[in-house]
């Protein structure tokens, strides 16, 4: 099981993915809006998206899990 997590600290802009879709290595799981910047976070294995662990408007810090790929 792979863990996605954030790579900075920002709010959970938009879920591109669900739980149960599949994804590629590099797709993107979510985007982080950070400083009116936005920041894709990409799956980082393929797989299966076993849990998402955020909401859209749900604040991240750096390293928080947010989602887990099977």
């Amino acid at each position: 099981m792979t863990e996605v997590k954030a790579s900075m600290a920002g709010s959970v802009w938009k879920i591109v993915v669900a739980e149960g879709d599949t994804v590629t290595d590099g797709q993107d799981i979510v985007i982080l809006e950070s400083m009116k910047m936005e920041i894709p976070i990409p799956a980082e294995a393929g797989g299966t998206v076993k849990e998402l662990k955020v909401n859209e408007g749900d604040f991240v810090n750096e390293g928080d899990v947010i989602a887990t790929i099977e």
